[in-house]
């Protein structure tokens, strides 16, 4: 092979050089473009076609507590235990005419909203009572008694209480059966957790709504007989509070108003015990925008918790017992504008031959001024607070468990 002159070997290293040179600028150009997404430049050969980025995800507006949904507002009224002992005033009229048993002043009381919800405090049977607990007081009515919610224009109630199967798991399976029959909505009871935890979902006014009913109440000696797991027909019970704390996050992300229904507290005790708050905070945490309780058989306090709206007790609504003070009754109305919670309202009653009367004049402002005076012994406010919810307390809903174990408290 002939020597390479040094001329030659000098003009190969310049132009490599060059050649160089202008490749890295190229490789800066290129990146630039890149970053900057072609600079609204049309594509070419050397810069290729613009980068395109999915778009981030928006925060998922459900999750703020200021949340307003569609802007429109819905009424919604509550009442608290109802139930038909046989031989009792209530057990009578349903006897009679189931359609017209809880009388004009039940829906009366009720009336102007758009959806009413009671606890029903009884077992439902098809009037006889399989397997009787071991309990102090057994309550159970025929199926006929869906039929006085319906003439009482009561939208929905909930059977997740300390009365639900109060027949064993035969009575159970009748109230199953009559729900499906009369095709009415019976929340807090199923063939598993999931079924008994699952939310009654409506939409009014172009709002989502979604109602979650459970129990923290059972007796000792049948928590784990009544429970729904996985694979056990039962109640939707609140002692393991993960079931239901998942269900109202779950329920949060798709319902503009969350509503939890709760049996709890202590008989004749008209201040919360030591599992009530705790247990409001963890589901107003979770995304609940109202909790009403039931169980005490008296009134109780109710309020703000934040922005949201607690009730620890709405006493006995159409109930046998008509002695002071479990005869102290009425009606809770709320109007939420989404999570806004616009007004709530006492309708105070008093319980005659088994059935609210409503309060009129100076006796109502009483029974109003009692009532706001049971606030006292909560953790509750008389107006809105800053938020005790968040879009972060809110978004992790942990996948529903099995409650394999349960607490002894009742």
């Amino acid at each position: 092979m002939a020597p390479v002159s040094p001329t030659l070997t000098s003009r190969r290293v310049r132009r490599n050089r060059v050649l160089w040179s202008l490749g890295a600028l190229a490789v800066v150009a290129l990146v630039i473009g890149l970053s900057q997404g072609g600079g609204g430049h049309a594509a070419s050969p050397t810069t290729g076609p613009p980068v395109t980025h999915p778009p981030v995800p928006a925060k998922n507006p459900r999750l703020d507590p200021e949340w307003e949904g569609s802007g429109k507002p819905v009424t919604f009224s509550f009442g608290g235990d109802v139930n038909f002992p046989s031989g009792s005033t209530l057990g009578n009229l349903l006897a009679d005419n189931p359609a017209t048993a809880l009388g004009s002043t039940v829906p009366e009381l009720l009336s102007g909203a758009d959806l009413s919800m009671v606890n029903f405090e009884s077992a439902l049977t098809n009037g006889t009572c399989p397997d009787s607990q071991d309990k102090q007081y057994v309550f159970y009515s025929p199926s006929t008694a869906l039929q006085a919610f319906m003439g009482a224009k009561i939208s929905l109630i909930t059977e997740a209480n300390n009365h639900g199967e109060d027949c064993g798991a035969a009575g159970l399976q009748m109230a199953l059966a009559a729900r499906t029959a009369a095709n009415y909505t019976v929340l807090g009871i199923g063939q598993n957790a999931p079924q008994a935890f699952a939310p009654y979902r409506t939409t009014i006014n172009g709002q989502k709504v979604a109602i979650i009913a459970a129990t923290q109440v059972i007796d000792t000696n049948l928590q784990t007989a009544w429970t729904a797991t996985a694979t056990q027909p039962g109640l939707a019970s609140a002692y393991d509070i993960t079931d239901l704390v998942a269900t109202v996050e779950a329920a949060r992300k798709t319902a503009d108003t969350v509503i939890v229904y709760l049996h709890w507290g202590t008989q004749n005790d008209a201040c919360p015990n030591p599992l009530q708050e705790p247990l409001a905070k963890a589901l107003v945490a979770a995304g609940a925008d109202i909790i009403i309780g039931t169980h005490a058989h008296v009134l109780l306090g109710a309020g703000y918790l934040g922005t949201a709206y607690v009730d620890y007790g709405l006493g006995n609504f159409a109930f046998y017992d008509n002695s002071y003070p479990q005869n102290q009754s009425g009606s809770l109305v709320v109007t939420a504008t989404g999570r806004h919670i616009d007004q709530a309202t006492w309708r105070p009653a008093v319980i005659v031959n088994d059935l609210p009367q409503p309060l009129s004049g100076t006796e109502a402002d009483n029974a109003i001024a009692a009532w706001q005076g049971d606030r006292s012994c909560t953790d509750v406010t008389a107006t809105p607070t800053a938020p005790q919810a968040s879009a972060s307390s809110e978004q992790e809903a942990p996948a529903p468990s099995v409650v394999t174990q349960l607490s002894t408290n009742s």
